[in-house]
């Protein structure tokens, strides 16, 4: 017992030594503010995996304002970037001109409590919410085609059982929850197909995209 109480102080100060060397390093090479931030973006990004969903976006997005507070130009980069790849994505999915697209800095979808026509869109923003509930969509088309895409979003989509259903989502940082399927943390992919979707009269396929995003897909 008292062997493995030792090794286990050894081991302790080890990781202190290394952890203070490393702190040092970085603070003379990078600064105390960024190393602050991404400490505070790995907290968040732990208690996200351990189901402290709340905690742990509040401290991935105070991390995320302070290692981007004094970085104007990383924050347009991204925002460039990921504007261009939601035009370059819109192109190669949507091969005709009969799409609706739509890009705005701050956006509120809310889509369901009437009857309502789901068509092929691409929908870009950088802050903002998408709550679509498909039990009353008026689907024109077999296969319809919904790209979603942002930094911040979050996506609430209810749909009933009889349409199929094929989900390609991605986030960065956050989760994303299909069905009983669910990836959560940092750099989460998940691709998904509802058992009925090739038989079905009815498909949509999701394509979502987001740095920093909440992902939520049930069925009715």
């Amino acid at each position: 017992m008292g062997e493995e109480t030792k090794n286990n102080r050894n081991r302790n100060t080890a990781m202190v030594l290394i952890g203070a060397g490393l702190f040092l390093l970085l603070d003379h090479t990078v600064g105390f503010f960024p190393i602050f931030a991404v400490g505070l973006i790995l907290l968040g990004i732990y208690q996200v995996r351990s189901r402290s969903e709340r905690k742990g976006y509040i401290w991935i997005i105070i991390g995320a304002i302070i290692l981007l507070s004094n970085n104007y130009s990383i924050v347009v980069g991204f925002i460039l970037i990921a504007l261009g790849y939601f035009y370059y994505k819109s192109k190669q999915t949507h091969r005709d001109d009969s799409y609706v697209q739509k890009q705005k800095l701050i956006d509120s979808i809310r889509l369901g409590k009437e009857p309502w026509i789901l068509k092929d869109s691409s929908i870009w923003y950088l802050i903002g919410e998408t709550n679509m509930d498909l039990s009353l969509a008026i689907l024109e088309k077999r296969e319809t085609t919904l790209i979603l895409q942002g930094a911040i979003g979050d996506v609430d989509i209810m749909i009933p059982e009889d349409i199929g259903v094929s989900v390609e989502a991605s986030v960065v940082f956050g989760k994303i929850d299909v069905a009983s399927d669910r990836e959560a943390g940092v750099m989460n992919k998940l691709l998904w197909h509802s058992p009925n979707y090739e038989s079905c009269d009815h498909r949509v396929k999701l394509m979502i995209s987001y740095i920093v995003g909440d992902v939520d897909i049930k069925f009715l």
